[in-house]
């Protein structure tokens, strides 16, 4: 079920222009493989090096580096640069996950929470296509825990990406 969500701006249909992401394993991966497979645009900031948990970072994610090799500093950078932030994790929120709602909090930008715990209720899809309505257009960072933090993670995000962006235009 989705918790702690707010939106900005309201009244249009959200048309997602680009997904970004820390580039990550795990739910950032996932929701770049999503866009690349629909032809959406895709990227965000990653740390200097291109540094991720399995080496790094494959070029074809279209990321900008960071000039520092900070990972909080991508954090925020993405959560500045968007219009809004999906995370998609169990609760509580830890390490990376949980900064980026911090961030989000700190820039005033709409964050929707979408926990695992009961990622494939028909329910929390609807509430979160109704919550993207509302927020309006543009870039959508999205955020999770890393794969070796939650190794489902990954296929679970990529099914709800691909059922968020199913009968919604892009």
């Amino acid at each position: 079920m989705a918790v702690r969500r707010h939106a900005k701006r309201t009244g249009m249909l959200m048309r997602v222009v680009r997904v970004v992401s820390g580039g990550q394993t795990g739910a950032d991966r996932a929701a770049l493989d999503v866009a690349i497979s629909r032809g959406i645009k895709r990227g965000g900031w990653v740390p200097k090096g291109r540094v991720a948990e399995d080496g790094v970072i494959p070029h074809n994610y279209c990321m900008e580096e960071t000039p520092s090799t900070d990972v909080q500093q991508r954090t925020e950078w993405n959560v500045r640069d968007s219009d809004a932030s999906l995370i998609v994790s169990s609760l509580p929120l830890r390490g990376g996950t949980a900064l980026t709602e911090k961030m989000a909090n700190k820039y005033n930008k709409p964050v929707f929470i979408f926990c695992i715990d009961n990622w494939r209720a028909t329910d929390t899809i609807v509430q979160l296509k109704k919550w993207l309505e509302a927020v309006g257009g543009g870039n959508l960072n999205v955020a999770g825990p890393r794969a070796s933090e939650e190794p489902s993670i990954y296929n679970i995000t990529y099914e709800i990406m691909n059922k968020l962006f199913d009968n919604n235009p892009i």
